[in-house]
């Protein structure tokens, strides 16, 4: 069964860090570009950061640059975005998603483009 499943999202304090992982499953991981997304209530979904699994390339949004980082284990077929100096604005559900052919810079970072793949999400609550 192709399916990716987040984990490690929590409460936390504002200026807390927190790290999400993301298992991938049922497909061939590398090749894949592997995005994280959050979405807050009564606001459009965010695409945060992505991967290239095949040669590690990282993307940013602007919001999180200097406070998120990504990064894979492919023995492991995992992705994980570890987050930093959080503030109650990050408070959102957190998505990992997957794509084979679309470029982060065009589905996360920026674009538009859905990814094809995606799990069921993490709560991540930033308290003030």
């Amino acid at each position: 069964e192709v399916q990716l499943v987040e984990s490690g999202g929590g409460l936390v304090q504002t200026g807390g860090s927190l790290t999400l992982s993301c298992a991938a499953s049922g497909f061939t991981f590398n090749g894949y570009s592997i995005g994280w997304f959050r979405q807050a209530p009564g606001k459009e979904r965010e695409g945060l950061s992505c991967i290239h699994i095949s040669d590690g390339k990282t993307f940013y949004a602007d919001s999180v640059k200097g406070r998120f980082t990504i990064s894979s284990d492919n023995a492991r077929t995992m992705v994980f975005l570890q987050m930093s100096s959080l503030k109650p604005e990050d408070t959102a559900v957190y998505y990992c998603a997957a794509d084979l052919l679309t470029h982060c810079l065009a589905g996360v970072i920026g674009g538009t483009i859905p990814f094809d793949l995606w799990g069921q999400g993490t709560q991540v609550t930033v308290s003030s």
